[in-house]
């Protein structure tokens, strides 16, 4: 297995650390697995590591040149942010499904530009899980809502890991096969 760990600068570190709590905290107050955890629990959290600090690393990575990083970050720290800022606000269900449809847009638009596999995959379920949350608020279905939160755990996981991965000096890339091997003619 290929075992590159190089994709860690420190801000990186922090920020998918900073990510990977703050979606898991959400995801499980959502999916309310947990006797008395729902999400209203996470909004402290959101807001000040899945915001505040989330949006900070991602203004120190920009500064570093860190153009990706620091844009992910910086974008998801200032959309978790506004949720927890407007969290128990009297919104419609249809003005929630739409912050969470735009949120889902940006996660695509990581997801999409990201560099690692791990990246890719913490904003790929980051995409689904805000897009069935915010179709789940249109359509005003709680079971739609708890697989959106169960996708944004394990987008939270994938986080964590690739966090840990890098201070572990865990793989972080999937094993690639050599051109031309594998296959046989049978002859």
């Amino acid at each position: 297995m290929d075992n590159d760990v190089s994709a860690g600068s420190t801000t990186s570190i922090v920020g998918r650390l900073a990510l990977g709590i703050t979606l898991l905290a959400f995801g499980l107050g959502t999916t309310k697995v947990i006797d008395g955890v729902t999400t209203a629990d996470a909004v402290s959290l959101a807001h000040y590591v899945g915001g505040v600090a989330l949006f900070l690393v991602g203004l120190l990575a920009l500064r570093d040149r860190d153009t990706a990083t620091g844009t992910a970050f910086a974008a998801l720290g200032a959309l978790w942010f506004t949720w927890a800022v407007g969290a128990g606000s009297q919104v419609s269900d249809n003005a929630a499904g739409l912050f969470l449809l735009l949120f889902a847009l940006v996660a695509l638009s990581l997801a999409l530009g990201a560099g690692g596999v791990l990246d890719q995959a913490t904003y790929g379920l980051l995409c689904v899980s805000m897009l069935l949350l915010a179709v789940a608020g249109f359509a005003d279905s709680d079971s739609l809502g708890k697989v959106g939160g169960w996708f944004a755990v394990a987008a939270g996981a994938v986080a964590w890991y690739a966090a840990t991965a890098v201070l572990a000096k865990w793989p972080t890339a999937l094993p690639r096969r050599a051109a031309g091997r594998g296959v046989t003619a049978a002859g």
